[in-house]
């Protein structure tokens, strides 16, 4: 038992590790950021106290406690791939009303006499 809770302990200090190096060269942001870094804990603190997975499948009334980390991993990953498709769909729709507006202004530009956008301008060297 004792090599779980190091191998435990050290996943979660090594993924700690991991998301500090990633913020510090921002490939990770705050709120991401946050999200792991309590990923990382839950994994340190089950490995080096594994009483707390027997406490907690009690408390919830789980007979098989070492399945309990399983259950929250797979809830925990569920509520963050909604959270990935909710952000996509914002991201979508924001870029759709964007390009609307675009072509909307770039219409108006034309009706106006204006110049044309620049991804019909050809490679005419200016000057």
């Amino acid at each position: 038992m004792l090599t779980g809770q190091i191998t435990s302990a050290v996943l979660g200090v090594g993924l700690a590790g991991a998301i500090l190096f990633l913020v510090r060269r921002d490939h990770l942001h705050g709120p991401y950021a946050v999200w792991w870094f309590a990923v990382a804990a839950a994994t340190f603190v089950l490995g080096v106290f594994p009483g707390v997975v027997v406490w907690l499948g009690r408390e919830t009334g789980i007979g098989y406690a070492p399945v309990l980390p399983i259950i929250i991993g797979l809830s925990l990953v569920l509520i963050r791939l909604l959270k990935l498709d909710i952000d996509r769909s914002k991201h979508e729709r924001k870029m759709r009303r964007l390009t609307q507006k675009l072509a909307i202004l770039e219409q108006e530009l034309e009706r106006l006499g204006g110049r044309r956008s620049t991804d019909d301008v050809s490679d005419e060297p200016m000057g």
